[in-house]
């Protein structure tokens, strides 16, 4: 196990196109997986996964006052959050605190559609990016 008690889940690719999204991982060979529609984060989501490739998760935006509506102002996609797995958030953060990353709470635990309700938060790492945390 790494240092932060972490184990990589997928990378969320967010897109103001959901049928391009759709034509272009299916162009990768990627099994597209059902719509689902969460609720917490106003989005519509479909997790996508291919032999020998990272998992991927497609997101589009719902309603028009979601998450995605900033980033998606000015491009058409892009690769929007990277999701690790913990069986101990709460270490894992600390973790990462501790070795000197500016870690910044953007949502607390919230069921997930998606991953059969288990719990998942994001978290903002200063200088890399937006984290999801999906909660074990």
């Amino acid at each position: 196990m790494n240092d932060f008690g972490l184990a990589f889940h997928h990378l969320g690719l967010a897109c103001s196109d959901e049928a391009a999204g759709i034509l272009f991982l299916s162009g990768l060979f990627y099994s597209i997986g059902e719509r689902c529609y969460d609720p917490n984060q106003k989005v519509y989501l479909r997790f996508c996964t291919a032999d020998a490739q990272l998992p991927i998760e497609l997101i589009t935006r719902a309603d028009s006052d979601g998450p995605l509506n900033n980033y998606l102002k000015n491009c058409t996609g892009l690769v929007y959050h990277i999701c690790y797995s913990s069986p101990d958030s709460a270490q894992s953060l600390a973790a990462m605190s501790r070795a000197g990353l500016r870690v910044l709470p953007i949502s607390l635990p919230t069921p997930a559609p998606l991953f059969e309700g288990r719990a998942v938060s994001f978290h903002m790492i200063k200088g890399i990016g937006l984290l999801e945390l999906l909660h074990e």
